[in-house]
């Protein structure tokens, strides 16, 4: 059974920064950004396996993600040409910027 991913357009762009306000899920996006698309189970950002998987179904939900079976794995890329048709530059200045410090 494939996972629910939404029509980009449907989705509120308020979700889109809901989901991106996360520290793990921009640490998810800027992995994905940076190495393209990748097996769920290999992001380890200090956070539990259901934690992750929560982090990964909140992208998914917000329009940010696709996932997709391969064998017994889930592989995940970014929409980046989606989100940047619907939300010009919202990606670049979400990967682009970093928290101070």
């Amino acid at each position: 059974m494939e996972p629910h991913e939404p029509d980009l357009s449907a989705v509120p762009v308020t979700a889109v920064l809901a989901a991106l306000a996360d520290d793990v899920r921009l640490q998810i996006v800027r992995a994905l950004a940076e190495g393209g698309e990748a097996a769920c189970g290999s992001f380890d950002f200090g956070v539990s396996k259901a934690t992750r998987s929560h982090h990964l179904k909140v992208l998914r939900e917000a329009g940010l993600t696709r996932t997709r079976a391969a064998g017994t794995s889930r592989l995940v890329r970014l929409r980046r040409d989606e989100l940047n048709r619907l939300y010009p530059g919202l990606l670049d200045a979400v990967l682009t910027s970093r928290p101070p410090g």
